[in-house]
């Protein structure tokens, strides 16, 4: 079979998605190409991988066992070329870590810092995602483990929280509902918000969780910080969602208030999530003992 690792990082990225389309697109190869490749895919293996219907595409059994083969080619062309790395830059190569806003920001410093200092030949890459994002890739077999908010289903992987990590409701004093002990998001929804920059991991959350209420955020600033927003709430600029740990970091200093929030998706323990224990790198397990995830619970 001629097919080569271009060829497998289509199919999958078609399989995963249902979709041609999408998959071109994640691909990052126009739908005529993708396509033609698809078919050339096909005559090589001499079967057809894929059902084609109105709406998407599914998987023939034959597509499935050339899906699972893929998986497993993929994963050892990556160790195979994070080990390569390794002899030939005299390091230990580079750890991809997926993570949601919260976590980057409010969390894994402090955390990782430690750890990272200890390592001076290792080097890490952060990817900031939506928590339903990072489960999708570890998902796909695309990201090694990541850290998310309980909050979201994460069938077939395991998680293990190593924070707390609810979002509050961040009021600027005098506001009517300053006194509350707790807040429903939708009592909220059509206040004036203080946001976080478009495309912003957490932001992209809360405005799909104002969508499932039937809400469009009314946003009259976006900012790139979390101190940003604090700074403007504080001002009475407009209300905003953050963690709690931003909150009590930045109360003294922007006067803002934090009510907690007390619907379901908003209370958020930060798990680090991964699919199976024993096909984690070295440096990944070493990371995710260190952050919490205990040694009788991880397999």
């Amino acid at each position: 079979m001629r097919m080569d690792i271009a060829d497998l990082r289509l199919f999958l990225a078609v399989a995963d998605a249902g979709s041609i389309t999408a998959g071109a697109a994640q691909a990052n190869l126009a739908l005529g190409s993708a396509s033609e490749r698809l078919r050339a895919i096909e005559n090589d293996a001499g079967t057809a991988l894929l059902v084609r219907h109105p709406r998407g595409v599914s998987l023939t059994e034959a597509g499935a066992a050339l899906s699972h083969h893929a998986r497993q080619i993929l994963h050892q062309q990556a160790q195979l070329r994070g080990e390569l790395q390794a002899f030939a830059k005299g390091a230990r190569g580079t750890l991809h870590l997926y993570a949601n806003t919260a976590a980057l920001t409010s969390y894994l410093p402090s955390r990782l810092a430690p750890w990272l200092a200890e390592r001076p030949r290792l080097h890490v890459e952060l990817h900031e995602r939506t928590s339903p994002e990072v489960v999708r890739a570890l998902t796909a077999g695309q990201a090694e483990a990541g850290i998310i908010s309980d909050a979201v289903e994460a069938t077939g992987l395991q998680r293990h929280v190593v924070a707390e990590d609810p979002l509050v409701m961040l009021l600027p004093a005098g506001h009517r509902f300053a006194a509350r002990r707790t807040l429903a998001f939708a009592d909220v929804a059509s206040e004036t918000f203080v946001a976080l920059a478009d495309g912003n991991a957490l932001q992209t959350y809360i405005e799909t969780q104002a969508r499932d209420i039937g809400h469009r955020l009314d946003v009259r600033i976006r900012m790139k910080t979390f101190e940003g927003v604090c700074i403007m709430v504080g001002h009475g600029i407009g209300v905003g969602i953050v963690p709690r740990t931003i909150a009590r970091q930045h109360r003294r200093a922007t006067q803002a208030l934090a009510v907690p929030l007390a619907d379901a998706w908003a209370q958020r323990r930060l798990c680090a999530c991964f699919a199976d224990w024993t096909r984690l790198s070295t440096a990944m397990r070493s990371l995710l003992l260190h952050l919490g995830v205990e040694a009788e619970k991880k397999a």
